[in-house]
């Protein structure tokens, strides 16, 4: 339902001309944001870019919006894309790096070329955005934009929010450069969260789960497969797009730092690596006779399940 509980705040939403990250664009619009919406209208391999698609998303968006068509992974489209937002609409609150392309390939035959295409756009531009938005938003913490809205004595309407995957969380066949993307934006969302959290400026991981391009290239290679693929295709990007405005809104003021994931009515919070235990070797260096009895003893049992995001996620979903 269309409110103002983001009236003032102006959001990038890169991706966001289909799909999760039009999802996205229209929820915060209806609540009141002005919205940039960044997208080039590729393929979803990134290429044959196509100006129409940033252009006609905004005809969804019920709210201000410019559409950005130009390619989101340069440095200089990133500071292209905060100027315009700052000149146009005041200022920059809200970042989404939604933009993403495939370009599947075992690792043994993948293309380098591939992999750098998709490094670039999955992960470089999300830090080019970062790197872009951040000194803005910083100078409006110091300057207590939005205070005069009530919102309190200093800005806290910072949020950085990288759309992620499992797969780059469990890991997926044939998906080294998209997987390797996606697990770099979960260490960029740490560092950006620890680094930004002086400046109120929250930063968060979400892992959604829904029918987007992404899933219509799915190739089950088994059954398992094939029924992930099945029920992902009912998911409406929509659920995606609710939580993300949650963390976008006052109650999610001291939420950072956090990878979660979205499908349909279900929420998820990931546990992020930490020790879960620990041998020790006192008194002398380790054999490696001896470190295998330790890890069979003490570890072995808690190893973690070799299996790709489809088949640990091979459930009915609620929707």
């Amino acid at each position: 339902m269309p409110n103002d509980n983001l009236k003032g705040r102006v959001a990038i939403v890169t991706g966001g001309g289909r799909g999760i990250g039009q999802a996205i664009a229209e929820n915060l619009s209806a609540q009141g944001a002005s919205i940039i919406v960044a997208d080039n209208g590729a393929d979803v391999d990134g290429r044959n870019a196509n100006s129409s698609i940033a252009e006609n998303a905004l005809a969804s968006l019920p709210g201000p919006a410019i559409a950005y068509s130009k390619s989101v992974a340069s440095m200089d489209a990133a500071e292209e894309m905060v100027k315009t937002a700052v000149l146009e609409f005041g200022g920059v609150d809200i970042v989404v790096n939604c933009a993403a392309i495939l370009r599947d390939g075992l690792v043994f035959k993948a293309a380098p070329e591939d992999w750098e295409a998709v490094i670039k756009t999955n992960l470089s531009s999300a830090f080019y955005l970062i790197r872009a938005a951040t000194p803005v938003l910083r100078k409006q913490f110091k300057a207590s934009r939005g205070s005069d809205t009530g919102s309190g004595s200093s800005y806290n309407w910072g949020r950085i929010m990288n759309i992620g995957s499992t797969a780059g969380l469990y890991g997926n066949f044939g998906q080294a450069n998209y997987a390797s993307a996606k697990a770099g934006l979960f260490g960029l969302m740490r560092i950006t969260a620890l680094e930004m959290v002086r400046s109120n400026v929250t930063c968060n991981y979400i892992a959604p789960f829904a029918h987007s391009r992404v899933t219509d290239t799915i190739e089950p290679a088994n059954k398992e497969q094939a029924e992930y693929k099945k029920r992902a295709m009912k998911v409406s990007p929509d659920h995606v797009a609710n939580f993300t405005s949650y963390l976008c809104s006052s109650a999610a003021l001291d939420v950072t730092g956090q990878v979660f994931g979205v499908r349909g009515r279900e929420v998820f919070l990931f546990n992020q690596p930490r020790p879960i235990e620990t041998i020790t070797q006192d008194n002398k260096n380790w054999t490696n006779e001896e470190i295998a009895e330790a890890v069979d003893k003490n570890f072995r049992k808690q190893f973690t399940k070799l299996e790709t995001d489809l088949e640990a996620f091979n459930t009915e979903p609620v929707v």
